[in-house]
């Protein structure tokens, strides 16, 4: 079984902080019902998985021999893993705002053409 780091670094509080945070805005935002639950569950797993690597690093070791992997490339490998993670997910949420803000934009141009018809119909009328 996998135990439990006697010294704990710096990167493991980092790390653990920052996965805590990301999760609770995740969690947040779909409370808002500004993210779908696929959404919040990759965000849970891997954010979740990060901490967990962080507080057991031997895990890796162990993912590693089920995959086939082993030695200190874990490391590099899991490091990029993360950043384009965050990339990919801040990408995702860009790319939804403006969804968003699309979807405004032609609603309100769409009142505003029903607006004008109707006093088009109006002045025509009198």
């Amino acid at each position: 079984m996998l135990k439990f780091a006697a010294n704990i670094h710096l990167y493991q509080i980092v790390i653990v902080a920052m996965s805590t945070v990301m999760i609770y805005q995740g969690v947040a935002n779909f409370r808002k019902g500004g993210q779908t639950l696929l959404k919040l569950a990759v965000r849970v797993a891997v954010w979740g998985g990060m901490a967990l690597v962080a507080v057991w690093p031997a895990l890796t070791l162990v993912l590693a021999r089920i995959i086939g992997l082993e030695g200190n490339i874990n490391a590099v490998i899991l490091t990029g893993f993360l950043l384009v993670f965050l990339m990919i997910f801040k990408l995702l949420s860009t790319i939804e705002r403006m969804e968003d803000h699309i979807t405004t934009l032609t609603r309100k141009d769409a009142l505003r053409g029903v607006d004008n018809s109707r006093k088009d119909r109006n002045s025509n009328l009198n």
